[in-house]
């Protein structure tokens, strides 16, 4: 690919996948280690410089933070060679530095790319979410409805009783009141210490994971990945911005977004096809993580395309020093 402008997925997809390997071996010797920092700082440099191999012109539009607060990986930084198609990223290079620090479940390195324009600049806020898997008739459920309402609205979509329904919930003092809500249903709460796109992918493959929805407050850009997955796999979501102070407002208004009130469906903040790839750190529900072994590394992918609806595992193994 050289001057050409199109975006063709199938041939970026493996260099995606490769992208988030790299980032997840990057880290992978600090797992347990207890340093974030260091283990977040090891994938984005690994995430950095396997972007700028790719043939595009690539600008970050869900990145690390403002360009002051993130020396690397910053939103508004161009990436790839400059040759090839105008594309936006979305990327969290470690997402779980925590459950990595601690060698807790479900850490993943997390990429999407789309054509140019087409993923929603959401601003360094809260996002109000709510997601479903594929299967059920548009709209079942809604942000405009209580969590009691959610719960009987899937379970009756799904033929089943509220008990049988299991929502997945990030675990924060500020979910409290909606975790008891939905505990008095009897539906079942899964909850999650950190991660919250692997939270929504889970409510994706409910018959891998168990989990039927996922529902809470995290962060926005992590709302723009989680759709992006969501585009791939199928599946319902929406997300409303939420802001705590006049400092968030303005970070909106410097993104572009006028209505504060808007409630964004998963198309809206995905507007176009989307490649999406994800590589597990630690061991958890959706991936395994990266493996050590006596002359050899080894991951697991999740790589998909909305265009195609492609879903892949993909085993990579290299020699080990």
């Amino acid at each position: 690919m050289t001057s050409d402008t199109a975006f063709n997925d199938r041939m970026l997809s493996l260099g995606l996948a490769r992208v988030a390997e790299q980032a997840a071996l990057a880290c992978a010797d600090l797992i347990g280690r207890g340093d974030e920092k260091a283990a977040d700082q090891a994938a984005v440099n690994a995430m950095r410089e396997q972007l700028n191999i790719l043939a595009i012109k690539g600008v970050v539009v869900i990145g690390e933070g403002e360009r002051d607060e993130a020396p690397m990986l910053f939103i508004g930084e161009e990436v790839g060679t400059g040759d090839g198609p105008g594309v936006d990223i979305a990327l969290d290079p470690l997402e779980g530095t925590t459950l990595t620090a601690k060698a807790m479940p479900n850490a993943l390195t997390v990429i999407a790319m789309a054509p140019r324009g087409t993923l929603l600049h959401a601003p360094d806020t809260y996002m109000d979410k709510l997601a479903i898997g594929p299967g059920y008739p548009e709209n079942v459920v809604s942000l405009a409805m209580s969590p009691r309402e959610r719960v009987e609205a899937l379970a009756a979509a799904r033929g089943c009783r509220p008990s049988e329904i299991t929502v997945c919930v990030l675990e924060r003092p500020r979910h409290q009141e909606m975790i008891d809500e939905l505990r008095s249903t009897g539906a079942a709460v899964f909850l999650i210490p950190d991660g919250d796109v692997a939270g929504v992918i889970h409510c994706a493959e409910a018959d891998r994971t168990g989990i039927d929805m996922y529902m809470g407050t995290g962060g926005a850009p992590e709302g723009v990945l989680a759709a992006s997955a969501l585009k791939c796999m199928g599946g319902q979501m929406w997300g409303r911005l939420v802001f705590r102070n006049e400092d968030e407002r303005a970070r909106a208004a410097k993104a572009g977004i006028t209505d504060f009130d808007r409630i964004y469906s998963r198309d809206e903040m995905v507007t176009s096809d989307v490649i999406f790839a994800a590589t597990g750190v630690t061991d958890g529900s959706i991936l395994s993580g990266v493996k050590r072994r006596p002359g050899y590394v080894e991951t697991e992918t999740l790589l998909m395309r909305s265009r195609t609806g492609s879903v892949r595992r993909m085993i990579y193994r290299s020699k080990r020093d």
